[in-house]
């Protein structure tokens, strides 16, 4: 059923239906819309107001004292962490709100930013974390993002697997069964609501919420098995021997990510930046790639980054609805900067890369020009990875003793 037959010329695509409420489109992955038209997550907006906060504070306090009681002197959970404002905030709670010790593991998508990259090391001296970081090699990773372009439509397929299956590796080689992530997949994503989650963690989370393929089925072409070997996940023996399951935050506490990224901001001085395809700087900043997978999106699906937070911000009364849609047609149609550097990595032209997105492009929107537009001025940030910026500085660099000994000798 399309409840709004009439043309809204305020909509960012026209031909598709949206949330009568909010930005989302028929097109977000999982979501659907009542008699009313209204959106799986403006519902479970409505429910996290009439959750009792406080009764699952005690559930969460307790999930965390066994923890610590049942880890004698290894670590108490694991918290993955990428520096971003979630994974900042969850270390702030968990080591200053609950007195927990975690072990931080990080999965690098290798395309950390320099800001991504202060935001990451602040966190680990700011809560004094102990520290496991993966980090795939550059060739893999350029191959990878070449091949996730035409296997799950878009070029991250090894930051999705990557995140879910490194933590998990890392639970079963340490014994530590208790894995803390942040917001909750109700918050905003659509898909589900806080009384029907759809997806509780388990090892196959992010394969089903992200990474869609196995690491095995990412075997072929010039990507080898033992290519795959870091990404692939412990067995189910292995999950149930060390009673492996893991918890969001946002299940427990009221999530709030817009006064949560003012207040570490303010308290720890965690940093914002510009970030492609989006009104708001602060998801995703430890990344340089944000604005290519979001582009990706909009390309198959007619929506980006800026729809969901603007439909965010418009169920939290911050935006009408009209504004929101003004704002998403602003930054979701934008051409991404970032997106030079995916085609140098991958060898695509970028007739290349909008013929293999367009196949990807689902049924509802074949017949509908997408409308694009060029980015208006440079990013702030440069979208090249911060570790590759920082090496060719220093190879481009005079060695620091010449140059001691040049102002030496300029003194004498």
């Amino acid at each position: 059923m399309k409840y709004n037959d009439k043309i809204d010329q305020s909509q960012p695509i026209h031909g598709i239906s949206y949330c009568t409420r909010c930005c989302v489109p028929q097109t977000m992955e999982g979501v659907n819309f009542d008699e009313m038209g209204i959106c799986t997550a403006c519902r479970s907006s409505e429910e996290k107001m009439h959750i009792d906060w406080k009764a699952r504070e005690e559930q969460l306090r307790k999930i965390l004292n066994d923890a610590k009681e049942s880890s004698g002197t290894n670590y108490d959970c694991i918290l993955p962490i990428s520096g971003g404002k979630d994974s900042f905030f969850q270390a702030h709670v968990l080591v200053n709100v609950y007195g927990m010790k975690p072990l931080a593991v990080t999965f690098s998508h290798n395309w950390f930013s320099e800001t991504g990259f202060y935001n990451l090391q602040r966190c680990l001296e700011v809560f004094n974390l102990d520290h496991l970081q993966f980090t795939p090699a550059r060739g893999l990773v350029n191959k990878l993002a070449r091949k996730s372009l035409g296997a799950i439509g878009d070029a991250c397929w090894h930051c999705h697997s990557g995140v879910g299956s490194f933590p998990l590796q890392v639970a079963t080689k340490f014994k530590i069964p208790l894995l803390v992530w942040g917001e909750s997949i109700a918050e905003s994503a659509g898909r589900a609501s806080y009384s029907n989650p759809v997806h509780k963690f388990d090892r196959d989370y992010f394969n089903k919420v992200s990474a869609k393929l196995t690491a095995e089925e990412m075997v072929g072409g010039d990507v080898s098995a033992k290519d795959m070997h870091p990404f692939g996940l412990p067995s189910y023996k292995e999950i149930d021997d060390t009673g492996v399951w893991g918890i969001h935050l946002g299940d427990y506490i009221f999530w709030d990510d817009e006064r949560q990224t003012e207040w570490i901001k303010k308290e720890y001085g965690w940093r914002e930046t510009e970030m492609e395809g989006a009104y708001k700087g602060y998801k995703s900043a430890e990344c340089i790639m944000p604005g290519v997978h979001d582009f990706t999106c909009y390309l198959k699906r007619g929506f980006g980054r800026s729809t969901w937070q603007a439909s965010l911000d418009v169920r939290n009364g911050l935006l009408t609805r009209e504004e929101g849609f003004e704002l998403v047609k602003k930054h979701d149609q934008e051409r991404p900067e970032a997106l030079d550097y995916y085609l140098n990595i991958t060898g695509y032209t970028e007739e290349e890369f909008f013929k293999i997105i367009g196949d990807k492009k689902l049924s509802e929107l074949k017949d509908i020009d997408l409308p694009m537009h060029k980015k208006e001025q440079p990013n702030a940030e440069r979208t090249i990875p911060f570790v590759q910026q920082l090496i060719q500085k220093h190879l481009n660099a005079p060695d620091p003793r010449v140059k001691r000994d040049a102002e030496a000798k300029s003194n004498l």
